[in-house]
């Protein structure tokens, strides 16, 4: 006979799931049972649905019985789980991250982290008493994101708008290794309705593109989430061990290099190449200062987007090898 759980272990079981609830999306039975098999909690299924189940009649959680496995969320209006007071360094590093990774992290996982990040807002704001009233006042965490800000080194432009719905099924379906169903319309306006494994998710500017291969090729390729007009996971796939993102990315391929290395020689102004001893172009970057312009050699990727930043500089930069480099 199996040993029956104990009121703390319960109680523990109870607390985790309601960590994990979402407020804006629907998590199922078998996700849940997921993160709690990678927190060292593991469960059998049945027991986590039973958990369940008690939890839908004692809390503000919505249970969408249309299909299994059953999707869970909290209610709209529901104050969620209420949990020990966060630090305000804690508070302050939460919000920073709620900031910044949206856009890199899966919205299953952001959803989970929704009470957390209300907590942290609230915890980095302050009543103080002014005479008869109350005002309301930053803590000193709470300036501190008014004090750090991330800037555009190009022109800053608006992020493209991305059809409801497709980030979070992109997202989900890379976190989760599953095929996805896209509807996608390239830069020419081409339309077409593919399969395709993704494998990676990149913010370039304000954009966002997934790596993935297409249904029955070996290639990656890179498409835009502002261009999909739908998104639905699949099945699983066994993610490919010779794929590396960070391989891809020191490649060039985002700015559509083919991972062929040259050596760059160029002369520029010593006014607009300053920044080039700051922020070397490579570590093998070599910089010969003359009397009017710096001589710099590094080996780089052969890309379109060295192209278009050396053409930026202008008559204030000029190539010298390799010969052709910036022909037209």
């Amino acid at each position: 006979m199996p040993k029956r759980p104990s009121n703390l272990d319960t109680l523990k079981l109870a607390l985790e799931l309601l960590k994990r609830i979402p407020r804006h999306c629907k998590i199922s039975t078998t996700e849940l049972k997921h993160q709690l098999d990678h927190a060292g909690l593991v469960r059998e299924l049945r027991t986590i649905q039973r958990q369940l189940d008690e939890l839908v009649q004692h809390f503000d959680i919505d249970r969408d019985s249309s299909s299994k496995p059953y999707g869970y969320q909290w209610k709209k209006d529901a104050k969620g789980l209420c949990l020990p007071t966060l630090s305000e360094p804690e508070s302050l590093v939460l919000s920073l991250a709620e900031q910044h990774l949206r856009d890199l992290l899966p919205a299953s996982v952001m959803g989970t982290m929704d009470s957390f990040f209300a907590q942290a807002k609230d915890n980095l704001r302050q009543i103080k008493a002014v005479g008869p009233e109350q005002k309301l006042q930053r803590t000193k965490g709470g300036e501190w994101l008014r004090k750090v800000r991330v800037v555009a080194t190009t022109q800053p432009l608006l992020p493209p708008k991305i059809t409801a719905g497709v980030f979070a099924a992109v997202s989900n379906a890379l976190y989760n290794n599953q095929w996805l169903d896209v509807d996608y319309k390239n830069a020419q306006g081409k339309r077409q309705q593919a399969r395709v494994m993704p494998l990676g998710l990149a913010h370039q500017g304000p954009r966002l593109y997934l790596v993935c291969r297409f249904d029955g090729y070996e290639n990656e390729r890179s498409l835009a989430l502002h261009r999909m007009l739908s998104a639905k996971a699949r099945h699983n796939f066994e993610a490919p061990k010779d794929f590396d993102l960070q391989a891809f990315d020191d490649d060039g391929r985002f700015g559509y290099g083919t991972g062929k290395r040259i050596t760059l020689k160029l002369h520029i102004s010593k006014a607009a190449g300053l920044h080039l001893l700051e922020s070397p172009l490579a570590k093998d970057q070599i910089v010969l200062e003359l009397d009017q312009h710096y001589e710099i050699t590094a080996t780089v990727v052969e890309s379109a987007q060295l192209r278009w930043w050396l053409r930026g500089f202008g008559k204030a930069a000029q190539v010298l090898e390799p010969a052709g480099l910036l022909a037209p």
